[in-house]
């Protein structure tokens, strides 16, 4: 199976499945001498661990980080860190009675067909469990970029919307609430309604939306390796991610360019920043957003038609323990990519130096 790898050369490499004894990963390529803060890294994994409150999925893992390689002293030394993440919880029995049939909107079908084989205990390696793994390589990606900060935080919930520009918002209000939303009062509709969706046994989806301020000017490389290419690839490889959009995203094709212009100040900053604080694929030092739209999740705990191995068309009902929105986990993981991203071009920044 190929595509485990992301970054050229902040490069990780994840392994693992949802039920199998460990998920785990290999970073190539962090910098020698840095000296890694592990509190952090097992907070934002706390961030990011199920069970965490009543609107999502009940599974108890404590996701605690095992650290084997590339550490001595507290310090990277430049050489491949390798880490494992426990599982400790599974109940694979819930899944049994998917095993010889495909959900809809599930990857049980595709891999079956690619691979001849599948792991139906929770998805396998087709589980957003596998993002753990991720969300410890951003955590370190972060230490890495020392002065940038990366903050994301829910921006909506089915129809319900944060309505004010994210330089309004306090970003220090986005873990006070389980949804993972600095507008008090729009967390509060959204956390409501994410129960009320739970109740129905059914699943609701969501955006995110990213800030990251302090970014230096050059990052990005022309044509394919453009900055927003790059970031639009990574926020595309998280599970149930269905569209990102930079800047003035969608909205700005409806635009004239009179309108949609960034005009400059003297010292090189602009007045408006439509642009999503990157120019012809490179950062241009003002403030990168983007939103990141979540389908919802694909297993209801009610009654849907599945497709049988023998093609059958039946009746079935999802078991388990489940997400009825995954929003407000994946606010750490969009995070955690867009570090990635940062600390990547950041290397490749300095080799051209």
């Amino acid at each position: 199976m190929a595509g485990n790898s992301y970054g050229t050369l902040f490069r990780v490499t994840t392994f693992g499945e949802s039920h199998g004894e460990a998920l785990g990963g290999i970073i190539d390529g962090c910098p020698p001498g840095i000296t890694l803060n592990l509190e952090a890294i097992q907070a934002e994994m706390q961030r990011r661990k199920p069970g965490q409150s009543s609107i999502v999925t009940q599974r108890k893992e404590a996701d605690e980080v095992q650290f084997l390689s590339g550490l001595f002293e507290g310090k990277t030394t430049g050489t491949p860190i390798g880490f494992l993440i426990p599982n400790t919880n599974q109940k694979s029995d819930d899944y049994s009675h998917i095993k010889d049939s495909y959900r809809p909107s599930h990857a049980d079908y595709v891999y079956e067909q690619k691979y001849g084989i599948r792991d139906y205990r929770g998805g396998g390696r087709s589980s957003a469990r596998e993002t753990a793994c991720r969300v410890v390589a951003g955590a370190i990606a972060k230490q890495v970029l020392e002065g940038i900060t990366i903050n994301a935080f829910v921006s909506s919930v089915g129809e319900l919307f944060i309505n004010k520009p994210y330089q309004e918002l306090d970003f220090a209000l986005t873990e006070t609430n389980p949804v993972r939303c600095p507008d008090p009062e729009t967390a509060a509709q959204m956390e409501d309604y994410i129960k009320e969706i739970k109740k129905q046994g059914d699943t609701v989806g969501g955006t995110i939306t990213c800030v990251i301020q302090n970014v230096p000017i050059g990052l990005g490389e022309p044509v394919f390796d453009k900055l927003h290419a790059e970031l639009g690839k990574a926020m595309l490889s998280i599970n149930a991610v269905k569209g990102f959009e930079f800047g003035s995203g969608f909205c700005g094709a409806r635009m004239k360019g009179s309108e949609h212009n960034d005009r400059y100040n003297p010292d090189g900053t602009t007045k408006t920043n439509l642009s999503g604080g990157i120019q012809g694929g490179i950062s241009n030092g003002m403030d990168i957003y983007f939103r990141v739209a979540f389908k919802p999740v694909a297993t209801l705990i009610q009654e849907q038609e599945v497709l049988t191995a023998e093609g059958e068309l039946i009746t079935q009902q999802g078991k388990g323990r489940h997400d009825p929105c995954v929003v407000p986990r994946a606010v750490p993981i969009v995070e955690a990519m867009a570090a990635l991203v940062l600390a990547d071009f950041h290397l490749r920044n300095k080799t051209n130096q």
